[in-house]
């Protein structure tokens, strides 16, 4: 299969509509990207035919609703490169995956004197939960520092890593830089003094995937609203062994083995931490986005990617007073920017009546502002319906937006 921009927007049906009588330009995909008609579809054909809740009934509804949530929990461990199904547990997506793994992980693992290591890129959901965590369990949270291109400096990376570090909480690409770590270097140091690692993967499963086997974190989260899945639905991988040790996150139905008041036993993985109803329609559509994009050729689709982040690059470089923010190599597609002498917030604003959707504010990523001075940025985020006619639309906007604030 060839793959071509044009047909595939055609796919995307809210692309087609008109925003201020002027054609929409969508480039806040890492906020939440678009939904092919397939998952629309998917999606309600499930509601139509099979609504029905999972793992409880012994009617034909809920015995075919069950199969296929189990069967989209085994295209996700594929998907990533997991070795067990059981590895595989739905959740309401990374945020909720994050939180989890933050309170049971460290009710079995940390101590007081213990530290958790994030770095100075994450995303808040990849920081206030670690911190909370440290404040509970008197432990110490430490980050890794990024240098002004946005790249991680790993270099004193055995003295922040050391023998009471439980866990190391790290994104594969960051949501405002763009910048995508040294996951194996870090991985390899925290595993040499018996840490744990989690990536966050929200951006990173879009733009490249992975194989977590491979890659050897030992915690994966993303969500699926990101990945032209519905919202509301996520994924957290996580090792077996750290699974099996590690106590429930919340309690409910479905999660339980036995039940009496003077003692409850646990449901074996996953469905330990799967208490309550599942978004089982979500799962299932969730399934069906991985299957649509495992149709579109893979290298293609990194190409097309890759170029779209070199052109918008160059024609928005070529603005007066315009910085960019983020400036590693083979970064995720995604452009963080600043014009001197104009707010973010009001280029954001004109933007929009253009018809141009982007990014403004601080992104859920304060302490990246912090690094570089500044209280929030533009980010335009692309997905692969996104074309270089987008990025045109991008930069003569900023252009004209930049001159009516001057």
């Amino acid at each position: 299969m060839v793959f071509d921009v044009e047909n595939i927007r055609r796919d995307f049906p809210l692309l087609e509509q008109r925003v201020y009588n002027r054609p929409l330009v969508y480039l806040d995909s890492g906020a939440t990207a678009q939904k092919p008609l397939c998952v629309i579809e998917r999606e309600a054909e499930l509601y139509k035919t099979l609504n029905a809740n999972i793992h409880r009934g012994v009617h034909h509804l809920s015995d075919r609703m069950t199969a296929l949530y189990e069967q989209a929990r085994e295209t996700v461990r594929a998907f990533i490169g997991a070795t067990k199904r059981e590895e595989i547990i739905f959740t309401s997506g990374a945020t909720a995956s994050i939180n989890l793994v933050a309170y049971s992980f460290s009710e079995r693992f940390v101590t007081s004197g213990d530290n958790i290591v994030v770095t100075r890129i994450e995303h808040h959901s990849n920081i206030v939960p670690w911190q909370m965590v440290a404040e509970r369990k008197g432990a110490e949270l430490r980050f890794i520092e990024a240098d002004d291109s946005g790249e991680l400096m790993l270099e004193n990376l055995d003295q922040i890593i050391d023998s009471r570090t439980k866990i190391v909480a790290v994104t594969q690409a960051s949501n405002t830089l763009g910048t995508c770590p040294d996951l194996k270097r870090i991985i390899a140091a925290a595993h040499a003094v018996g840490a744990a690692v989690l990536v966050d993967g929200c951006q990173g499963v879009v733009h490249g995937g992975v194989d977590v086997t491979e890659l050897g974190c030992d915690f994966y989260a993303f969500s699926g609203h990101k990945l032209y899945a519905p919202t509301g639905i996520g994924v957290l991988y996580g090792r077996s062994e750290l699974l099996e040790a590690m106590p429930p996150f919340m309690a409910g139905g479905d999660m339980v083995d036995k039940v009496t008041f003077a003692k409850t036993t646990f449901a074996p993985l996953p469905l330990k931490f799967e208490a309550g109803t599942a978004n089982f329609i979500g799962a299932v559509a969730l399934a069906e986005a991985i299957a649509y994009l495992q149709r579109l050729p893979q290298a293609e689709v990194a190409a097309h990617e890759a170029h779209l982040l070199a052109y918008a690059t160059e024609k928005l470089s070529a603005i007066e007073g315009l910085t960019i923010y983020g400036t590693t190599a083979n970064k995720a597609p995604i452009v963080s920017f600043n014009v001197a002498g104009c707010d973010h917030y009001d280029i954001g604003m004109i933007l929009d009546k253009m018809g141009i959707a982007i990014r403004t504010g601080h992104h859920c990523a304060q302490p990246v502002m912090e690094r570089y001075g500044v209280n929030g940025m533009c980010r335009a985020s692309f997905g692969l319906y996104n074309n270089t006619a987008d990025i045109d639309a991008l930069v003569s906007g900023v252009e004209r937006a930049v001159r009516m604030l001057r």
